[in-house]
């Protein structure tokens, strides 16, 4: 009788390991902080569900969270189909292609920090190209005072940055559709759209769900560029829930409602993040089919 081999465990283990200090540990702190309250001196009393229930009913929250979905929302709505499009229109082979594939490559590879630094400067009505371009040709912009200004500039930064990964995956996708099906449709006489819509789209979808969850993800933790542009201002017009968060903690020291608002924070990601595996996982058995 053949038995298993445990002894594999043990290579496992110092991964199990690391991943408790680095995850579970601060998660369960995390929850301490949620059910309790301080006066300081390190001296904790009970509160139970209480700061869940003021979040549940701050309406500063609700307003944080309105403003985070509005931006994932419409930066997926703009680099998705930005994306695909580039990806549809790169070259296929050739030195060309490689270029093209190096030059998508170059916004991935700036740290946050550095991109918001990047777009706080570009967007300067004295020093900055498009600041002083838009003034010049009397366009009042300002993103520093202006509401539709500053998330013009959150939107288009984030576009900028983060468009070449969905084109990226996009053109992978692309690449993995056999000759034969194109050759097939041109002797169908089969128009663009027809190419586009029953061969290049259904080899995507895969792909284009991961490159979804994967901008939705970052986009609804979004906190460095848009904190180093307009600092969660003009007001809280660019103030998402990352940045109240973190105003909540470490501005306001409320570490039980801050606690609280990011045990829900994290739920609403995994629940969204839980939808977009369910759908990719049923198109996967689909096209196994």
């Amino acid at each position: 009788m053949k038995t298993d081999n445990q002894k594999a465990w043990f290579l496992v283990l110092p991964v199990l390991v690391l991943v408790s200090f680095s995850a579970v540990i601060p998660l369960m702190t995390v929850v301490n902080y949620s059910v309790q309250d301080t006066f300081g001196n390190n001296v904790f009393f009970w509160a139970g569900l209480e700061w869940f229930d003021q979040m549940l009913r701050s309406e500063r929250m609700w307003n944080a969270l309105g403003r985070q979905l509005a931006f994932s929302s419409i930066i997926l709505a703009i680099e998705v189909p930005l994306g695909v499009f580039v990806a549809l229109n790169m070259p296929k082979k050739g030195v060309w292609a490689s270029v093209c594939l190096v030059l998508m490559s170059l916004p991935l590879l700036i740290p946050w920090n550095v991109v918001g630094t990047i777009w706080q400067i570009f967007g300067r009505v004295d020093i900055g190209l498009l600041g002083y371009a838009l003034d010049a040709i009397g366009i009042d912009y300002n993103y520093t005072q202006g509401f539709y200004a500053a998330w013009a500039t959150v939107i288009v930064m984030d576009v900028w940055h983060w468009t070449s990964l969905v084109a990226l995956l996009a053109y992978a996708g692309l690449q993995s559709i056999p000759d034969a099906y194109y050759q097939a449709a041109k002797i169908d006489q089969a128009s663009r759209w027809a190419v586009f819509r029953y061969i290049e789209l259904p080899k995507m979808l895969g792909v284009l769900m991961i490159a979804i969850l994967l901008r939705f993800m970052d986009s609804f933790m979004i906190y460095t560029e848009p904190f180093v542009v307009t600092g969660g201002g003009p007001g809280n017009a660019t103030t998402f829930l990352s940045i109240d968060l973190v105003k909540m903690a470490l501005g306001q020291f409320d570490l039980g409602p801050a606690a609280a608002f990011s045990l829900m924070y994290f739920l609403v990601i995994m629940v969204i993040s839980f939808v977009f595996y369910t759908v990719m996982t049923s198109l996967d058995k689909r096209d196994a089919k």
